[in-house]
């Protein structure tokens, strides 16, 4: 009886040097991706990553479509509480002009509106 408990237990060390190995992978990688200095909490950066990993994981880690991303971006113009400049808003989401990165501290969307005298 205890030979099985042994050979069981030996046959586990396989599994658990591979989920080692595994995190130790994965700690490298958040190494990169989560740097110390920037304007995200590395601890927050790290949880989130483990977080995406185990939902693509599970399969629950999805892409939005299109028409989802344009109803996010105009929700976000419902902050503006006169009809024009919400119109202005929603100008700019669904034709503006795209300039600047994400890394480069912001993406900024242009519109020009003509206004006549």
């Amino acid at each position: 009886m205890r030979f099985t408990t042994v050979s069981s237990a030996l046959r586990a060390i396989p599994a658990i040097l591979l989920l080692v190995a595994s995190g130790a992978t994965f700690a490298q990688s958040n190494a990169q991706n989560c740097p110390a200095d920037g304007p995200v909490n590395r601890a927050a950066c790290l949880k989130e990553m483990g977080a995406a990993k185990q939902a693509s994981r599970t399969g629950a880690l999805t892409s939005p479509d299109q028409s989802t991303l344009e109803r996010n971006a105009l929700a976000r113009c419902s902050v503006f509480k006169t009809p024009g400049d919400r119109s202005d808003c929603e100008a700019r989401v669904r034709s503006g002009q795209t300039s600047g990165s994400v890394p480069g501290g912001g993406v900024l969307l242009e519109a020009t509106t003509p206004v006549q005298q």
